[in-house]
Parts: C-alpha cells; structure tokens; sequence
C-alpha cells in the first residue's frame, strides 16, 4: 500500500522535512514538501496527496491550526477528508492537548481539530510509518 501514495509534509524545519522524505521514501511513498501554509496549500492543489504530514507551530505562531481550517472550508470532498497527521513538539511545553483521546469522556477524538491523528516531536519513524499506514488504511474505507 505505498507505490502510488502521494504524502504531503508541510513544516518549516527544512532538516526535519528532509529526514522525513528519506524515511518515506525509503517505504516507498512519493513525498512533496512545503515550507509553510501557503506553499502548502498550494501544493495540496498540485499534487492532491493521499495525507497531509503537519506541524503546527510554524514561523507565524500556531499556523498549522489555520492551514486546517482553511483546508477544510472548501467545499469539495477532497479537502473535508484528505487524512491529517500532526506532527508537533508543543505536547512537550505544555499541558495543553489539540487531540485528546476518546476515553476523555468531554470531547470525541478528533473533535477540537479535524485530523486523523497527532504524533508527538520527536518522531519515531516506524511509529509513524505505522500512522501513516493506518490513517490511509482508515480513509480508505469511507
């Protein structure tokens, strides 16, 4: 299940970014990069991946939040569902959760951003191949 799967990474730590193509290509993903929202929306455009790999916390703040509001504004099916996994380090400086975990008992998993899943900085890459595989392999049965 990777040959043809198109992943998008949208973080503005170009060596992160890099570790991340050479891991996922080394599993046979084809792998784009962008660099910020913008380009990342831009390049969700050109290459309709099958999953958005993003970081939250860019040069601006908390971009990535926007990115996935902007995203999933539009109207066709494709930007509702195309999978996101979060990739961020702010679970590291504070207690603050973006995706808590449906045994919560307040909120649904998924329910305060509409991603597929968060993976914490520093990444294990066989964990989040794991993820990766996991989240295509749940988008697929819709």
């Amino acid at each position: 299940m990777s040959g043809d799967i198109r992943i998008l990474v949208i973080d503005d730590d170009r060596d992160l970014v890099e570790a991340l193509r050479l891991v996922l290509s080394a599993e046979g993903f084809t792998v784009h990069a962008a660099y910020d929202p913008v380009s990342g929306l831009a390049a969700v455009e050109a290459h309709h991946p099958d999953l958005i790999l993003l970081d939250i916390m860019m040069p601006e703040a908390t971009e990535g939040f926007h990115f996935v509001w902007k995203l999933r504004q539009n109207a066709d099916d494709y930007s509702r569902t195309v999978p996101i996994i979060v990739l961020s380090a702010i679970h590291g400086t504070t207690d603050l959760r973006f995706y808590p975990d449906s045994a919560d008992g307040t909120y649904r998993a998924g329910e305060y951003l509409s991603v597929q899943d968060f993976v914490d900085k520093p990444v294990d890459p066989s964990r989040l191949v794991e993820r990766i595989r996991r989240a295509l392999r749940v988008a697929s049965v819709r």
